[in-house]
Formats: C-alpha cells, structure tokens, sequence
C-alpha cells in the first residue's frame, strides 16, 4: 500500500472511533476508561496517518509519546494546544483494567479529551493537505 493511502486508511479507522465518542461521550452509563481509550485510539491512529503520509516509519506501539516525538524528529512539531495529547496514553492498555484504573488521579475530562482529538485531527489535515 503506497504511503497516502495508508494514511487515508488511519483517518477512515480514526473517524470510527471519533463516531463512537460523540455517540456516547454523555453517557454515563459509558465508563470514562472506555471513552478515555477511544479517544487514545483516535489520536494514534491519527498521528500514525500523518507518520505514513511522510514514509516514516514507526514501531507497533500505543504510546502517543514516541508517535509526537517521531514527527517533530521530522519537522512537524504538535501545535502547542496538543502538548497534553499523551496523557491520553495510559488508556490504550492501562486503565482498561478495574485495578489499575484506581491508580488514576482523576476523573477523566471527557468533552477536553474530545476536543483534543478535534484539534489533532483538523492539525493532521492540514498538514497531510500541505504535503
């Protein structure tokens, strides 16, 4: 598969899970693990878009970490109002599991963590569409 239409591809999966989210995001019957890790997996699956639109390679990983670090290391620095992006990463994996999600601090902030993958995902647009 050529490298835009892998990115096309991540976009198209992202959109499913930013579906979800508005569909559920209000619910309380919806626990904020579950919302908390899609909205992690719409974010990786959005800076892995980016990633494959450049032909830059990346690891299997759900670390939203490495994935920003990787495209600044190829000159597309995370506009400022995504830099808490990564506190999303615990809840690929993490704080799925009752007895680990007692260790989180707080409660997480459902409608910033949707808007936070808004912004990400009108960021990779724009870049993908500047490419």
């Amino acid at each position: 598969m050529r490298p835009h239409e892998q990115a096309l591809l991540y976009l198209k999966k992202a959109v499913e899970d930013e579906v979800l989210l508005d569909e559920v995001l209000g619910s309380p019957r919806v626990s904020d693990t579950v919302i908390g890790f899609h909205c992690q997996q719409a974010a990786e699956k959005l800076l892995k878009a980016l990633l494959s639109n450049l032909s830059v390679r990346f690891r299997r990983t759900h670390d939203l970490r490495e994935l920003m670090d990787l495209l600044a290391d190829h000159g597309h620095d995370l506009a400022p109002e995504l830099a808490d992006l990564d506190m999303l990463t615990p809840y690929a994996v993490e704080f799925r599991y009752e007895l680990l999600a007692q260790d989180q601090d707080a409660p997480l902030d459902r409608q910033e963590a949707r808007e936070l993958v808004q912004k990400l995902r009108a960021w990779v647009e724009r870049e993908i569409g500047s490419l």
